[in-house]
């Protein structure tokens, strides 16, 4: 649930682009506030329906949230268990991880293509630009559906990113991650929603993008001094 939820949150802004671009060509008769209102609304709803995917699945496991944080002992033949399990699942992590590399360099090629053909044609543009995110949010699915069973190994046999020595040090990066992307979204929301800037409003998830890895590189040099 957890990976279609996010493919929704991939897919929501497709019907945004879309009509956005239509409402460019006079053929069609789609106004731009027409268009962006509509989309806004589409995307608001897949985002709600991800969101509520979201919800539903941590009330599931939210029970087991503590494995992520506090150290702990196995009783015995647990770990044998999972390792064995790991084990068997380690060709079908790896499989899936390989598929979802490769969407993700080459979710850009038909775009590319596109613009060797018709750069100046904007729908054929952005329709490509769509099968792009797509492909990406297939990608995501596969990682997500894999990454997810593989994380609960190692959370069950305190390895990778769950670790006794990293457990001490993650809160921080949780709760700055969280407040990161709230505070981006809502910059997305003044700026798009004040100026009507709906198409243009994508570079501020572009910046965000970029600067995340160096906002967790230096909670990660803090945490260490």
């Amino acid at each position: 649930m957890i990976a279609y939820g996010v493919f929704l949150c991939i897919f929501s802004p497709i019907c945004l682009l879309i009509l956005g671009s239509l409402s460019e060509t006079k053929v069609y008769g789609i106004s731009g506030t027409t268009a962006g209102m509509v989309g806004l609304i589409i995307l608001l709803v897949l985002v709600t329906i991800a969101v509520v995917l979201f919800v539903y699945s941590y009330s599931k496991t939210g029970k087991y949230e503590y494995l992520e944080e506090e150290i702990f002992d196995t009783e015995y033949g647990v770990v044998g268990m999972v390792k064995e399990r790991k084990e068997n699942f380690h060709s079908t992590y790896t499989k899936y991880n390989i598929i979802g590399i490769c969407l993700y360099v080459l979710a850009m090629v038909p775009f590319f293509t596109g613009v060797m053909i018709d750069e100046k044609n904007l729908l054929l543009m952005v329709m490509l630009l769509c099968v792009a995110l797509i492909l990406i949010g297939i990608g995501v699915v596969l990682f997500i559906k894999v990454g997810i069973p593989w994380a609960a190994f190692e959370k069950l046999l305190q390895e990778g990113d769950y670790t006794k020595e990293k457990k001490e040090k993650s809160s921080m990066t949780r709760v700055v991650t969280v407040v990161y992307w709230l505070v981006v979204t809502a910059v997305y929301l003044a700026v798009t929603l004040l100026n009507r800037e709906w198409k243009e409003g994508w570079i501020i998830w572009v910046i965000a993008a970029v600067l995340f890895p160096a906002v967790i590189v230096i909670i990660q040099a803090f945490k260490k001094k």
